[in-house]
């Protein structure tokens, strides 16, 4: 391999991706595939700068099609800071989405083991309110 070369183990400890995640980045196009040196795949600055990018967007909670949108937008150079807003628009509505399923699911969990504390019940509060019905969930709007 030359010196700019960077094999798939450098890769990931340069950027902090499992070597498997990598190869399914590449498996679903949102890394391109490397060329090879023999069975060695070789890696350039590039591709360390875009998985970089690619593990942030993961780590903020988008999804691979988000994160995707997001790469075609900053590679097409044309794009508008108003694209990329909306995107994270309708993805910061669903997060408070499910920030607020947490707190549901935290106050359920709060009152169940509040419940098994006190001991009155002859059963298990928690198993009886999995076993309940389930309400509706709350509309999303």
């Amino acid at each position: 391999m030359t010196d700019t070369a960077i094999a798939i183990g450098e890769l990931s400890r340069r950027t902090g991706c499992n070597i498997e995640t990598i190869r399914y980045y590449e498996r679903i196009g949102l890394m391109p595939a490397p060329p090879r040196r023999g069975r060695y795949r070789s890696y350039g600055g590039g591709d360390v700068v875009r998985l970089g990018f690619v593990r942030r967007a993961r780590e903020l909670g988008f999804t691979l099609d988000e994160v995707r949108a997001l790469l075609g937008l900053a590679a097409g150079g044309d794009s508008t800071c108003a694209e990329v807003r909306d995107l994270a628009a309708v993805h910061l509505k669903d997060v408070r989405a499910r920030i607020a399923d947490l707190k549901r699911m935290e106050r359920v969990l709060a009152d169940s083991v509040r419940a098994c504390d006190a001991g009155h019940d002859p059963g298990c509060p928690l198993i009886d309110t999995l076993y309940a019905e389930p309400r509706a969930p709350a509309a999303r709007a």
